[in-house]
Order: C-alpha cells, then structure tokens, then sequence
C-alpha cells in the first residue's frame, strides 16, 4: 500500500484507516512526491472526522433509496400508504431517480411546488407532497445521511381550511332514492357511526359487539383503538344485516364473497342521479361532526366519537354551525333597553 501510479498517468493512494481500507485518486499530483502530499491531507482529514472536528462525509444516497425507506416506514405505521406510494413516483420522475439526496437543495424544491401546481395540483395537495418530501428527509437526517433537512428552508402553502362541506336533509333525502341498494346500508354506517370509508368497508362482525352495543376499530389514519357506540339506527341495521350470517365481513359483495374494494362509481353516478355537487364520500363524515355540533354536543365528545388527533380539527365543525352561538347570543336580548 501507499502511492503508485497507473497507465494512465494519474496518481492514486491506498492505505487503511482503522478496519477501512481507503483507495483514493490523487487528484491534480503529478509526481510521486505530491501524490503522498495528498495522501497524507487524506489521513488527517479522516483522524479529523474521526475525533470529531469536522463533519464525516455524507453517503452517496439517491432520492430512490430514500423514498423506499420513507415507504417502508409507511407501511409500517401509516393506514395511507397506497397515497405515499403514488406520490413517490412523481417526486422521483421530478428529482431524478438517481439523483443524490445531498445535491438537493431548497431552490429545487420550490421548482417542484411550482411543477406541482403546473399540473393542476391544489394547493393542499401540494403541502400534502412537501410533507412527505420533509417525512424522508428527516429519515435521512436521523440516519446521518444528510445533516439538515432542505424542506426546513421551504414554506408550504398558506390554505384555508375552514369550510366544511355537509349533507343537507334535502340532500340526504335526494341521495338515498338514487343509491343503487348495497349502498345505502354502508351510507347510513357512515352517517351514524362517523367512520372512515375504508374502515367501514373492511368491517367484520369480530369487531362488533351487539350485547354492549359497540363498534371496535382497530386500524385507522391515527393509529388509535376506538370504540363507537352503536345507536338506535345502527342497531337495526346490523341485526338486519345479521340475518345472513355473523361472520366475516359486514358488507359483501355478493359477486366476490368479500367485501367491497371500490365503490366510487356508484358513489359519483348516484351524486350525479341526486343533483348533488362537491361531495365525497368523506363529507358524510363531516355531515356527523356537523349535525352532533348543531344538536350542541360538547366538542371534546365529538373528538373522541371521530378520532381526531387535534382538537382544532373538530372546532371547524363547531365554527359552521351557528345555533349555539345564536341561542348564546340571545340571551344578551334581556339587558337591551
């Protein structure tokens, strides 16, 4: 070991440096005597690293091995996995697949905010990208693969979250006469339980508890274990549904034998059918948050009856009903002149 030179007339260095065995290029030497120069500025910056002085050099990582560490992390501990998946792709068809995590720099990413928007993407759903971008990042800083995340330097966009969109009883009526029939049991599921589409979907009798009145979830987009209470119109229903049988999923699709994997075309052909514009199937679950506010159910109930992680999250619920606050308000009326 020590310095030599090739045919090709560069110089290079080979020594090892505790159990590592370093190969290096002498770049720029010309003689043997530079290229040992050099070798020795290799070793001391390495007994520098070492002892802690100056940072070690950062890895070689691509943004695709990063991003399959963000997924398996995913996996593991998100119930939205599927989205991160889909929007890795477009992060790694932006950045290069290849690309080195250490190359990129904030300037990049607000090109990628302005891609994003450039294809139609709202701004939340941008945000939505960035905190994900951010996500893997982090992994990469934990990992000492990078020493700071660039997403710190970046600002998401301000969007108001503010307007929550429910049905209205004219709407629901108009709704349930243009549900094809399998659906209108797993609507009314979500109108009085205030569950999740997929968790509604992958319901199992296991999870309910008729004799304690009870509905137990175990899986959902905050990781927790919950119980819903099962009222007078969920009773009936399940103890209908019950006739066929107590094991299994809850709602079968006849054609399969297991339990309904999509049923957005149904959805958006009965919307279409009913008149009813700008809803999701999730906003059933904000019409529940809404209808439990207007009847003046304490907030921190409606938290716990919906999962909410933040309570700030169920105050929107609060803020678009107004009949508390107006009957609070009119109580001002007796000190008028």
């Amino acid at each position: 070991m020590g310095v030599y030179q090739k045919k090709n007339g560069k110089w290079y260095c080979e020594f090892r440096h505790g159990s590592l065995r370093k190969h290096l290029l002498c770049r720029g030497a010309t003689n043997k005597k530079e290229a040992e120069q050099i070798e020795n500025a290799f070793k001391y910056r390495l007994q520098q690293q070492v002892n802690g002085v100056i940072p070690k050099d950062l890895p070689n990582m691509t943004m695709s091995q990063l991003l399959q560490k963000e997924l398996d992390y995913a996996v593991l501990n998100k119930k939205s996995y599927k989205t991160d998946e889909s929007r890795a792709k477009v992060i790694k068809k932006f950045f290069g697949w290849n690309s080195l995590i250490k190359d990129v720099k904030p300037e990049k990413i607000e090109e990628f905010k302005n891609y994003l928007l450039s294809t139609g993407k709202s701004k939340a759903t941008v945000n939505r990208y960035l905190e994900q971008l951010s996500k893997s990042f982090n992994i990469a800083v934990d990992n000492e693969y990078l020493r700071k995340n660039p997403c710190k330097s970046v600002k998401k966009f301000p969007v108001r979250n503010t307007t929550v969109r429910y049905l209205t009883e004219d709407e629901e009526k108009r709704l349930f006469k243009a549900l094809p029939e399998y659906l209108k049991p797993i609507v009314i599921t979500a109108l009085n339980t205030g569950l999740r589409k997929s968790n509604i979907l992958e319901l199992t009798w296991e999870q309910i508890n008729l004799e304690f009145g009870l509905i137990e979830v175990l899986e959902n987009k905050g990781n927790k274990h919950i119980y819903i209470p099962i009222n007078d119109t969920m009773r009936e229903l399940l103890e209908k549904l019950a006739e066929n049988g107590t094991t299994g999923y809850v709602f079968v699709n006849p054609e399969t034998g297991e339990n309904y994997k999509d049923i957005k075309k149904s959805w958006n052909t009965a919307l279409a059918e009913a008149g009813i514009e700008n809803f999701r199937f999730h906003d059933l679950r904000h019409t529940v948050g809404t209808r439990l506010a207007s009847k003046n159910v304490p907030v921190n109930v409606i938290k716990e009856i919906l999962a909410h992680s933040d309570i700030k999250t169920t105050m929107r619920y609060v803020h678009c009903t107004n009949g508390a606050r107006k009957e609070a308000l009119n109580k001002l009326n007796n000190f008028s002149l």
